[in-house]
């Protein structure tokens, strides 16, 4: 019974890693989406989003029949409890790649993006693809290390975001309202794309060491 409970931790586990990378293929391809006005990418994201829902809501029930079934405590409690935030974390990532293919879908055939923001709006993404990427090496390996990371990419998105806005700013009626209007949108799903990795990051940390906030142990694996 012990491996068949081990078991079902490491398969909580392996699901939050498929969603990042489900997570990190729906960002990629929805930027491509809108930087090439290219519908029928964006329609192929926006239909894909169903199985990162799926996954977490299998994962949620799943969590809820091993806090019933097994009554965990200690780290096998944290695993569980952790696994139920980051895939809410993760779900929401999957939603903010969909908007940003629906933009591209709602404004085609024209692109989204004008020739002078297509360089900040592809610096996002890549920071997006970076972070997401990172937050999935660090539920799969229990990283602290590289948990901390991610807070530095943030900064940078963040900074990619206000960038976004002072263009706006400085253009300001140089573009149509609903120009600005859009890239307002963009600018803020990749901003908060990459908030809700570092949250990712966060609950690992909190699974480590019983607080967001301590010291940064060597990396071990998530489930023991």
């Amino acid at each position: 019974m012990r491996d068949v409970y081990h078991d079902e931790l490491v398969h909580l586990v392996d699901t939050l890693v498929e969603m990042t990378n489900l997570a990190r293929s729906a960002m990629s391809r929805a930027t491509t989406a809108l930087l090439d006005a290219d519908r029928e990418l964006a329609e192929s994201v926006i239909t894909a989003d169903q199985r990162i829902d799926s996954l977490q809501q299998d994962l949620e029930e799943r969590s809820l029949q091993l806090l019933a079934r097994q009554q965990p405590v200690a780290t096998d409690l944290r695993v569980v409890v952790t696994a139920l935030r980051m895939s809410t974390s993760l779900e929401r990532m999957g939603d903010l790649a969909r908007h940003v293919a629906k933009l591209a879908r709602l404004r085609h055939p024209e692109a989204v993006v004008p020739a002078e923001y297509r360089s900040t709006v592809l610096q996002m993404a890549q920071v997006a693809e970076r972070i997401v990427t990172k937050a999935g090496s660090v539920i799969a390996s229990r990283d602290v290390a590289m948990a901390a990371e991610l807070e530095t990419d943030d900064d940078e998105m963040d900074r990619l975001h206000r960038s976004v806005f002072e263009q706006l700013m400085a253009r300001s009626g140089a573009q149509p309202t609903e120009v600005a209007v859009d890239l307002t949108l963009c600018s803020r799903y990749y901003e908060r794309f990459a908030d809700h990795a570092v949250s990712v990051a966060k609950n690992v940390t909190f699974l480590v060491t019983g607080s967001h906030d301590a010291p940064q142990p060597d990396g071990l694996p998530l489930v023991g």
